[in-house]
């Protein structure tokens, strides 16, 4: 029975596609049957690669590949999550924190997936729904966060958060962000919110530069439900699943977010403890800025 992989990459950088066809290769060499999305063959130009829709890309694949950094793995995992296809991302970015495997570890990490020597985590996701009078319904879903941002630079935006169906808190703000543990350290982070291990089942509320006494981020069940009304006196909102889809939200929407329906299946190829994650990606100081004292 024929393998099957989906391999997607940064087609804007040389590099990327470089190592996207020694990847492809290698796969087919293997025995392989290797996809590309049909808008990314021309710019990959792989030989001997299957050319597929976006739609059901993933479908039926033993795995999907994502070359490239964060953004690269959250394009892929719109891909293969719907397949519940395991997810392998390769860092060929900056931080790409999302990624089990750096550049060097590249060949190995094609050995071991041919071996079928790796393992799969499942990560918790969001499903987002929003609705205002007279406008079409939005549904959505994201990995990392979704949040409710001002659309215009110079005006506060007015934000009522509900969880459970329960009034917490009315924030004159930036906006709002609704993380995951695997979002816990992106934008929920860089707002000021608490990283959380992934295997944490739990989700984030962290409010963005809220003018209030109360600003605190939020760790809530897994089971919450948050309900974010943009005031309708207020100015204009957007609504941003992973950074990737955003759409506009005008006064008096009403969004939902709540634990996804479906996860997404994350490749480890090896026993990594988390914290050793955090200290290697963001560099932390470990023996401090005085060095060890022992």
């Amino acid at each position: 029975m024929t393998r099957t992989a989906l391999l997607v990459t940064h087609t804007g950088r040389r590099r990327s596609t470089e190592h996207a066809r020694t990847v492809a290769a290698d796969l087919i060499k293997a025995g392989f049957e290797v996809r590309v999305v049909v808008e990314e063959a021309d710019d990959l130009d792989l030989p001997g690669v299957t050319p597929v829709s976006l739609l059901g890309a993933a479908e039926g694949a033993e795995i999907v590949f994502a070359l490239g950094g964060d953004g690269t793995f959250l394009r892929a995992a719109d891909l293969a999550r719907p397949a519940k296809a395991p997810l392998l991302g390769i860092n060929l970015g900056k931080v790409g924190f999302l990624a089990e495997a750096e550049i060097d570890d590249l060949d190995e990490a094609v050995r071991d997936v041919v071996d079928r020597n790796y393992t799969v985590d499942e990560r918790l996701t969001l499903d987002v729904r929003a609705e205002f009078e007279g406008g079409p319904v939005i549904e959505s879903w994201a990995l990392n966060e979704v949040s409710v941002e001002k659309g215009e630079r110079a005006q506060m935006l007015e934000l009522l958060v509900d969880v459970d169906g329960r009034p917490l808190s009315r924030y004159g703000c930036d906006g709002v962000v609704c993380a995951t543990p695997t979002g816990s350290t992106a934008y929920a982070f860089s707002a000021g919110g608490p990283v959380v291990w992934p295997e944490v089942e739990a989700l984030l509320l962290v409010p963005i530069s809220a003018h209030a006494l109360f600003s605190r981020p939020v760790v809530t069940a897994p089971t919450a439900i948050f309900t974010i009304t943009v005031d309708p006196f207020t100015t204009l909102a957007v609504l941003c699943c992973d950074g990737r889809r955003v759409y506009d939200l005008p006064p008096g929407a009403r969004v939902t977010v709540q634990r996804g329906a479906l996860p997404v299946r994350i490749v480890r190829l090896r026993a990594r403890h988390f914290t050793d994650r955090l200290v290697a990606k963001f560099g932390l100081p470990v023996h401090g800025w005085r060095g060890s004292r022992r």
